[in-house]
């Protein structure tokens, strides 16, 4: 008798496919296979996703998924820990890249904690951003996701500059967009079922999905935004930019602040309105 066993990884997906319909020939007919099992109830929808989101990472490159150029937050070399704050407490990340005169000179990654060592020194002239720096990884716009992600788990990094054929930069990953490829988006303290509505945060501040229709975004605010061109805030919101903002960018419109909470590479997902006075939310209805 044999002693070989089937390895942890990836086994029990060996039999299950094995039992269904044989050994499929392509990604397309595991796919049916997978499809096929999630029918007879032997797996549900979330881990059908999540198992096609593994089969499709092979076939995405960086360049599809990357964060560009132009929606990089980054903070400049030269500047003084006050002047880095603002930027990271707006944009609500932990990792920075650290660029000198351009965006193609990257110095290193800052990281929003080793800000912390700063305002714990008694004096803060001994402050230098250089020493709190750690080294930037560089990768092609053609390298696999299925790669860069082995190389984050070895190299425990957590973001990649993206560069171009000639060396220029053109964007960056975080190994979070490179799991939202497998999992799907990972939430975070600003999302918001789009269901739930407007919510009021605090005195004059309110959570609202972007999907929110103009006509009901009048109706709570008070405001008289036009609906002709534009359906939702979030369209509006965006018109109004001319460009795809950034997370933590701000635009006042008709005498209110539209923040943008949450966003990814094609649509606004949430915003922070706030208004000159505080209102009451309409109660809800029965259900």
């Amino acid at each position: 008798m044999s002693d070989e066993r089937p390895g942890p990884s990836g086994s029990w997906l060996r039999r299950l496919v094995e039992s269904l319909t044989g050994e499929p020939r392509d990604l397309e007919q595991l796919s049916d296979v997978l499809e096929d099992a999630r029918d007879r109830g032997l797996i549900d929808a979330d881990v059908l996703a999540m198992l096609e989101g593994v089969l499709q990472v092979s076939e995405i490159q960086v360049r599809d998924v990357m964060v560009p150029r132009s929606q990089m937050v980054v903070v400049h070399r030269d500047d003084s820990p006050e002047q880095i704050l603002p930027v990271v407490i707006e944009s609500g990340h932990s990792r920075f890249p650290v660029v000198g005169e351009d965006r193609d000179e990257v110095a290193g990654i800052l990281l929003a904690k080793d800000l912390l060592r700063y305002f714990a020194l008694e004096e803060r002239s001994q402050f230098d951003i250089r020493e709190c720096l750690r080294p930037a990884v560089f990768i092609p716009e053609s390298k696999r996701l299925n790669v860069l992600l082995k190389e984050f788990r070895v190299s425990h990094n957590h973001m990649a500059i993206v560069v171009d054929e000639y060396g220029g930069v053109s964007g960056l990953l975080t190994i979070e967009d490179v799991l939202e490829q497998i999992v799907g988006d990972i939430g975070d303290e600003y999302d918001i079922d789009e269901g739930e509505g407007v919510r009021k945060e605090g005195e004059r501040t309110f959570t609202v999905p972007a999907l929110t229709r103009i006509e009901d975004f009048n109706a709570t605010f008070a405001t008289r935004f036009s609906d002709e061109e534009f359906d939702t805030i979030g369209g509006l919101v965006l018109h109004e930019l001319g460009r795809m903002p950034r997370r933590g960018e701000a635009i006042e419109i008709g005498g209110l602040e539209l923040k943008v909470l949450r966003a990814d590479r094609r649509r606004i997902e949430t915003l922070r309105v706030t208004t000159p006075r505080d209102i009451d939310l309409p109660a809800a209805g029965p259900d």
